[in-house]
């Protein structure tokens, strides 16, 4: 059958909390979904250099919106004396018509972010480097990192062969059915000129036996 549950929604209430944190009426409900996922596109469409790893959403009232970006070069979505964030704040209040508030959070050790280690390997097919180099060199840079396990899966194009393939390398271990495992996923897609190569990237950053060591993305 494969794999079917997502790694990050399979631990949320347990190891994870939401990334939208906001409640609706029924009624509401789809257009605050919609909302969230324009908010999300705009910033990883216009802000790819920065290294966007999660972007959090929380709604205390209707009208105004809390987006908490939490990137790897922070430096480039505040910008210049906060040139930058003042600007995105006005698209996405244009984008969206509600207030917003923008805040950065710099990720600490973005090897071990598996959205960050995606993108990695995405960037350097784009770059016309070889997708197994890529892999092999992300995984090596990843393990020295500190993590117990990373697996990381291409599929596409690859060297532009007709049929669509898929490619996959893994070292350590990479729980997928334990709870207590904080495995952390990540889905980027490289644009090349034969189409689109998808990159999903797992990442094992060891057991979390008590509440007390729960990441927290708040």
């Amino acid at each position: 059958m494969g794999q079917k549950t997502h790694p990050v929604g399979f631990r949320i209430g347990v190891l994870r909390k939401w990334r939208s944190t906001w409640y609706a009426p029924d009624k509401l409900v789809p257009q605050y979904i919609a909302e969230d996922k324009k908010i999300r596109d705009y910033i990883k469409r216009n802000y790819r250099g920065a290294g966007i790893a999660e972007v959090l959403i929380a709604r205390a009232v209707p009208e105004r919106i809390r987006v908490t970006i939490r990137a790897a070069r922070p430096g480039i979505v505040i910008g210049r004396g906060g040139a930058e964030i003042e600007k995105l704040t006005q698209e996405l209040e244009e984008l969206i018509g509600r207030q917003v508030k923008i805040g950065v959070m710099e990720v600490e050790r973005p090897e071990l972010e598996a959205p960050l280690v995606a993108q990695d390997v995405a960037f350097q097919i784009e770059n016309r480097i070889n997708p197994y180099r890529a892999m092999k060199e992300t995984i090596r840079r990843v393990m020295s990192a500190g993590a117990q396990g990373v697996k990381i899966r291409i599929s596409g194009r690859l060297g532009g062969a007709d049929i669509a393939r898929s490619v996959e390398m893994k070292q350590g271990r990479v729980p997928l059915q334990t709870l207590r495992a904080d495995v952390d996923y990540g889905l980027a897609e490289a644009m090349t000129k034969y189409g689109v190569i998808g990159v999903k990237a797992w990442v094992f950053r060891g057991e979390v036996w008590s509440p007390k060591e729960t990441r927290e993305v708040s």
